[in-house]
């Protein structure tokens, strides 16, 4: 963990160069969401390019000139692109800075995967000590950046319509979160359909399923907002005349990413187990989303239209 942390800060800063065991490799850093939690994770991986494709392999073991030991399973990530094949990826640009990328995770079967993983192994045969290593067979996966293009109207307006449904997810979780805040100053249970049993009064009991719940909301508002920031990548090479729109969207995603850091530490803080200190969480995610729903609708008044996509009423 330590490692892969050095590394993205290293590849940020130097518009994807790594140096040390890294030296050489063409990384690139894909961030998942987690396949139980929807917890956002960003890992570094080796990739091959093919045309518009990226590909990368699942060998779960330390890439550059030193081959380590493969871990005996797939790599989370890979489990995480199955349960939820979108993700975003960031790579060095030409502009001289990392970019983050929306894409689409695609896994190669059969002879394609076995032509990939060969061609990988020819180009670095540190691929080819790490199968030998173990019984897996290394996934190869295919990934597939967001296409805006004007050829690609359906698309486009599949993408707002995304949006949109996005949006109102987050918005429903929000809207049962604070329904739970509510009740829980009465001692009512969350997840028992009015609080009926032994634990519906219990002041530990309610904190703590209000803790994974707001925890569920915030991961699920991270992810989206860091696709999003890949997304916009797209946005800005097919329409540049929402540079401005985008430029204010992305501050408004620092703003929410400092303040659900702030939040979760709240959260993992060991707050009091009594229902009564329930109105302090609730304070403080109302602070949290006060401008959330100005923010969507900012993003939809000026997205939408460029994707052909009604408003919603």
């Amino acid at each position: 963990m330590d490692l892969n942390k050095n590394v993205i800060e290293e590849f940020r800063a130097n518009n994807g160069q790594v140096g040390g065991m890294f030296e050489g490799a063409q990384l690139i850093l894909l961030t998942t969401a987690g396949a139980r939690t929807g917890k956002p994770h960003t890992t570094p991986a080796v990739y091959l390019r093919d045309g518009h494709r990226y590909l990368v392999f699942g060998s779960n073991a330390p890439v550059g000139r030193r081959a380590g030991r493969p871990g005996p399973k797939h790599p989370h990530w890979y489990h995480n692109l199955l349960a939820n094949p979108h993700l975003t990826v960031e790579l060095g640009t030409q502009e001289g800075a990392v970019k983050p990328f929306a894409a689409r995770a695609v896994v190669l079967e059969g002879e394609e995967r076995d032509r990939y993983w060969e061609l990988q192994c020819s180009c670095s045969p540190a691929f080819r000590t790490y199968a030998e290593q173990t019984e897996r067979t290394m996934p190869v996966i295919a990934l597939h950046l967001l296409d805006l293009g004007a050829n690609n109207q359906e698309r486009n307006q599949m993408i707002g319509r995304q949006l949109i449904q996005h949006h109102n997810d987050l918005r429903s979780e929000l809207h049962r979160v604070r329904a739970e805040f509510d009740r829980a100053p009465a001692g009512e249970s969350a997840e028992a359909d009015g609080g009926s049993g032994a634990d519906a009064g219990s002041g530990a009991d309610l904190v703590g399923q209000l803790r994974r719940h707001c925890l569920m909301f915030c991961y699920a508002l991270q992810t989206h907002h860091i696709r999003e920031n890949g997304t916009f990548t797209a946005f800005e090479q097919q329409f540049p005349h929402l540079l401005p729109a985008l430029t204010r969207l992305r501050q408004e995603h620092e703003v929410v990413e400092r303040a659900l850091k702030e939040f979760e530490a709240l959260l993992h803080g060991g707050l009091p187990a009594d229902p009564a200190d329930v109105k302090k969480i609730r304070a403080e995610l109302d602070r949290l989303v006060s401008g959330l729903e100005e923010h969507f609708a900012y993003e939809e008044q000026h997205l939408l239209p460029a994707l052909e996509v009604p408003l919603p009423s």
